[in-house]
């Protein structure tokens, strides 16, 4: 069918450039799409602070008719993303991506549920976990001192899931 296929496989590499673009872009809340990049990195690298995860979906509006916003719908994308760390864990191999990754995801949730049209204070728990995270880090996001404090991170991921496991409407 085709001569050459180098023309080919120019067109097919530039389509499905374009394609995981706009698929990467789109703020479904699929894990495959928020991070996918940062897994290829190399594990000692962690997550960069203003991940695109983070940015999914702002000033974006909803194009379904109802009751949900943009903005309420990246409070159920940010915790599933949240949520899809439940399942990893700090091993030798992937340690400074996972508790990077659980950083970024707990940043991500914060800045939905301040965003969320019901106002910050309807998430008083979660934000005040997140703060007290963010003070004992000190703004310092490096895999050493995130190793350091491992078990505050990952306990406030916990307590937060948990907070909105029994909290169902808050998010959907």
């Amino acid at each position: 069918m085709f001569k050459s296929s180098m023309p080919g496989a120019v067109v097919v590499a530039v389509a499905l450039a374009a394609l995981s673009v706009s698929c990467g872009a789109s703020g479904t809340g699929s894990t495959a799409g928020s991070g996918g990049s940062s897994a290829t990195s190399s594990a000692a690298t962690p997550v960069a602070t203003d991940s695109p995860a983070g940015q999914e979906g702002e000033g974006v509006e909803s194009s379904s008719p109802g009751p949900r916003t943009a903005s309420a719908e990246r409070v159920r994308d940010a915790f599933a993303g949240l949520q899809a760390t439940l399942n990893e864990s700090c091993t030798p191999g992937n340690c400074a991506y996972f508790l990077g990754r659980v950083y970024d995801e707990l940043q991500r949730m914060d800045r939905a549920m301040k965003a969320d049209p019901k106002g910050p204070g309807h998430f008083p728990e979660p934000i005040a976990l997140i703060e007290k995270l963010n003070g004992e880090l000190g703004g310092d996001r490096s895999f050493e001192n995130l190793k350091k404090h491992q078990s505050l991170l990952v306990g406030t991921r916990d307590e937060i899931n948990t907070w909105m496991q029994d909290h169902p409407d808050d998010y959907r």
